[in-house]
């Protein structure tokens, strides 16, 4: 089931939303799409709509913390995304470190750990030291996990598992036999996560309705939102709105419910 919200202008924000507070998904990851849409509708370049995106997840991290969400990955950066421009992909590498150096006091304050998944050691030096550090800085941190993927893509992961995997095998340590679903899981990047690695919900912004390699193995049975909202323009009602679509799904995992 696919299901896109209202397009801003038509968000009733005086709605009372029916969100159970109980039943909070543990782990909500998004599709963060149409920064450079925002950007272009407003006449601005691009990376402005890059900017205001990340001022978003402060925001967004913000609110999911407070509702109790576990765990929130955000898809900051694809394997794909080095073909985009020259200067985007600069601008785009030079966040992570605007980003930490302003928001890491908050995620203190508010108990919130970082995690990152995806290929940190190909990014720019200046890059993977700001996330390295928001990691360490953050570590003994309880509360929610925000977990960006970065520089990550789903065939990637599961191509590096299994080369990983063929390798124990040949060199006589894993047996074929051996290879199972939850050894797969146990091998992803996102093991870490431990009994949250797979989303509950994957929401989409900007009107797109696929996938673009973000946690294949993962999402198998997750739910999925698509908003019509380019993300810049999240807020707390419509992120409150894909919660409520998510909680009206009824989660079956391949079988029956009573």
């Amino acid at each position: 089931m696919v299901s896109f919200w209202k397009k801003n202008n038509e968000i009733d924000e005086n709605n009372e939303l029916e969100l159970d507070l109980e039943h909070i998904p543990k782990h909500v990851a998004i599709i963060m799409d149409g920064n450079g849409r925002w950007a272009q509708q407003r006449h601005l370049p691009r990376i402005a709509g890059h900017k205001e995106g990340m001022n978003t997840v402060k925001k967004v991290t913000k609110i999911a913390s407070d509702l109790g969400v576990k765990v929130l990955t955000l898809y900051a950066f694809s394997t794909e995304n080095w073909k985009r421009p020259e200067t985007e992909v600069s601008y785009l590498m030079g966040l992570p470190i605007k980003f930490f150096d302003t928001f890491v006091p908050e995620l203190i304050e508010n108990n919130v750990r970082v995690e990152v998944i995806g290929y940190i050691d190909q990014l720019p030096t200046a890059t993977r030291a700001a996330v390295e550090n928001a990691m360490e800085q953050t570590k003994d941190n309880t509360g929610m996990i925000l977990n960006f993927a970065l520089n990550y893509g789903g065939r990637a992961e599961i191509t590096t598992v299994v080369q990983e995997i063929a390798s124990k095998v040949q060199e006589g340590t894993l047996q074929v036999a051996e290879i199972t679903t939850d050894l797969l899981s146990s091998s992803m990047m996102t093991a870490k996560l431990d009994q949250y690695q797979d989303p509950d919900v994957v929401i989409r912004t900007s009107g797109e309705i696929r996938i673009s390699n973000f946690l294949l193995w993962q999402v198998a049975y997750s739910e999925f939102v698509f908003l019509e909202t380019h993300w810049p323009d999240m807020n707390e009602i419509i992120f409150k709105q894909a919660l409520v679509e998510y909680q009206q799904r009824n989660r079956r995992f391949g079988g029956l419910k009573k």
